[in-house]
């Protein structure tokens, strides 16, 4: 499993760190060259943006396991992106 974590550092300064959204990423099929995940995201209320606070779950298919990292990171983050956006406007 994958736990992206997301923090504001106000001014770049650690000790005031705030994590405001994690995604937890689980391979849900047997383990092969390409693999099916489960997400789990949460974000907070976001005191910049002044987004709201949401959660929402669903799957990211279908993915080429022999790619970097990233290659999933992004695909989690696009899903995401796209899931605030359905959830804000409601």
């Amino acid at each position: 499993m994958l736990r992206l974590t997301i923090e504001i550092w106000p001014g770049g300064d650690a000790t005031r760190a705030c994590a405001i959204a994690v995604a937890n990423v689980a391979n849900i099929s047997a383990l092969s060259e390409v693999s099916d995940y489960a997400v789990g995201v949460t974000e907070q209320y976001n005191p910049i943006s002044h987004s709201p606070a949401w959660s929402s779950e669903g799957h990211i298919l279908r993915h080429d396991r022999r790619t970097s990292v990233w290659a999933l990171v992004a695909k989690v983050a696009a899903w995401a992106a796209e899931e605030a956006t359905r959830i804000e406007k409601g």
